[in-house]
């Protein structure tokens, strides 16, 4: 059998690079009543117990693969990972840390699908007309179920393919995948953290 530790994550304002301002906007336009400094503890507070589990975890890490939500297989996986942690990401802080006790880093999503996802994302955030822009967030949710289940077929099928016998996967990712649905029963996944409902928290962050 292949382990697999599946860490579900809120993504943090570093990780969502140039949208961060726009989706704060955002959030506070939905959320009048929720102070977005709470959200933002309650986020940091949600890392550093993830990184107490992992310092509580007793495993071989030269044997783990780490797999990362929005991480395309490019070659430069390293190098992505560097840079946001050097931003501030405690998402990628933290996968930095465990490289260095010997975790090997894994290119885990569809370059394609990533752009495709992005690309709606810069449209809602670059479109000024309220009515384009709800436009273009409607056919961001008409199309949004069926790309993220592309996204996690093809995560799942990565997985697979990288992740060889005795060896223990870890992957981070978003609190609407379903990741865990596509893997082959040679995968026993179980996870670090609860799938909690955050209602409060928008589908960006979950993502």
């Amino acid at each position: 059998m292949r382990h697999l530790i599946y860490v579900p994550i809120i993504h943090t304002e570093a990780d969502l690079g140039s949208m961060a301002e726009f989706l704060k906007n955002e959030f506070k336009k939905k959320y009048p009543d929720k102070k977005y400094e709470e959200h933002i503890d309650a986020i940091k507070a949600m890392w550093d117990g993830i990184v107490e589990r992992f310092d509580d975890l007793d495993v071989d890490w030269n044997i783990v693969k780490l797999y990362q939500d929005g991480l395309p297989v490019c070659g430069r996986e390293e190098e992505i990972v560097s840079d946001l942690a050097q931003k501030g990401s405690l998402n990628h802080k933290l996968l930095v840390d465990l490289m260095s006790r010997g975790a090997g880093i894994q290119g885990t999503e569809d370059r394609e699908l990533l752009l495709k996802e992005y690309d709606y994302l810069q449209r809602i955030f670059k479109t000024k007309s309220q009515i384009e822009k709800n436009k273009v967030i409607k056919e961001y949710q008409l199309a949004g179920k069926s790309l993220l289940e592309k996204r996690d077929r093809f995560i799942a099928q990565r997985i697979d393919q990288t992740l060889k016998m005795a060896e223990t996967g870890i992957l981070f990712m978003g609190m609407l995948h379903r990741v865990d649905k596509y893997l082959p029963e040679s995968i026993v996944p179980r996870f670090l953290i609860h799938r909690l409902p955050f209602d409060n928290i928008p589908h960006f962050a979950r993502k």
